[in-house]
């Protein structure tokens, strides 16, 4: 029996969307261990859908992740699939190189731009269900490298959902779960070994108040799904920058709720600060090698030339000329290399 059809029949006993709750889940590195742990907490008669963002290669596939899910836990996992219902007591995952959105109560699977380098990313999930959902949301951050997820647990806190995150100190990669404690007021942070109890408990209490979509998220989501790519809709959110997006080479604009910057492009692209300045560190390890191999050309040629006789007297000065530049960048790369950013 394969994972999108073990325990089929607690999946499909459901009601209609709007009868149960929702929780989505962000994680990244330590993401498996963590999710496998996790699953194995709820029971077969779990009450709440359960949407999955797991940063991955777009080469993964996500064959062995839904079957070691299925296996270790009591409810059907499925991929995530276009236009998809979603119903209780079962889990979606994303899509690898695609993000998982919710629209109209369904699933919306989408090759749209990177959101803090990632696709999927765990902010446009968050984002789209919270507008969706509101005060039947449930989020929840576990371990992994960076900040993507934190931009996504404030837009759920701000329509009325109840926000979760891993201990830091229980998670094998705490950046993920600590940047959000660093930025939004959550409403329940506990170790793995707790979080399956309490997150039945959610599902099974009462909802807070509903609350309003605000008009920046809503725009947002809407971005996201490619219903708006304007210069009108991203001038609505924030602050144009002089400096462009890193992905596509338009232009970035910053927006702040609180103490949590970010930035967005209005072809998609968005970035927090930590993101954009990983990204952007990339991009100049990219230029850097087109650059040393470029020199290194040059000099070969040069070197070429003067071995046959073809080259001006100067070629030899335009040869240490070149292997200044090459000693430099090579210098750059190495530096680079040692401070890099781990990945997301």
């Amino acid at each position: 029996m394969t994972a999108s059809t073990k325990k089929t029949a607690n999946a499909d006993s459901t009601t209609r969307p709007g009868d149960f709750p929702v929780i989505v889940i962000g994680t990244s590195a330590g993401g498996l261990s963590a999710l496998s742990s996790l699953v194995a907490q709820l029971p077969a008669d779990f009450p709440a859908a359960i949407l999955v963002v797991q940063h991955m290669t777009a080469t993964s596939s996500n064959e062995a992740i839904l079957r070691m899910l299925a296996d270790k836990g009591n409810l059907p996992c499925k991929q995530a699939i276009q236009h998809g219902v979603i119903k209780s007591g079962c889990i979606y995952l994303a899509q690898p190189d695609h993000h998982l959105m919710i629209s109209q109560g369904k699933t919306v699977v989408t090759k749209g731009a990177r959101e803090n380098r990632a696709r999927p990313a765990i902010d446009p999930l968050f984002r789209s269900a919270a507008v969706e959902f509101g005060n039947r949301l449930i989020g929840v951050i576990l371990t992994g490298y960076l900040d993507d997820g934190t931009s996504g647990m404030e837009v759920i806190r701000r329509c009325g959902g109840v926000c979760v995150v891993q201990d830091p100190a229980d998670a094998a990669y705490p950046d993920m779960p600590q940047n959000v404690l660093n930025h939004v007021k959550v409403d329940h942070c506990v170790p793995l070994a707790e979080m399956g109890s309490l997150l039945t408990r959610l599902a099974l209490g009462e909802r807070g108040k509903a609350i309003a979509v605000p008009d920046d998220i809503a725009v947002e989501a809407r971005i996201a799904e490619r219903v708006l790519s304007d210069l009108e809709s991203v001038e609505f959110l924030g602050t144009q920058l002089p400096f462009n997006c890193p992905g596509c080479g338009g232009v970035l604009w910053q927006m702040k709720v609180g103490n949590h910057v970010r930035f967005r492009c209005h072809t998609g692209h968005a970035y927090t600060a930590a993101a954009l300045l990983a990204e952007q560190t990339a991009k100049m390890e990219e230029t850097l090698w087109v650059a040393l191999r470029m020199f290194e050309e040059h000099k070969n040629l040069l070197v070429k030339m003067g071995a046959e006789g073809s080259a001006s007297p100067s070629y030899a000065e335009r040869v240490e000329q070149s292997n200044i530049h090459i000693r430099r960048i090579k210098a750059m790369l190495h530096s680079n290399t040692a401070n890099a950013d781990p990945p997301g």
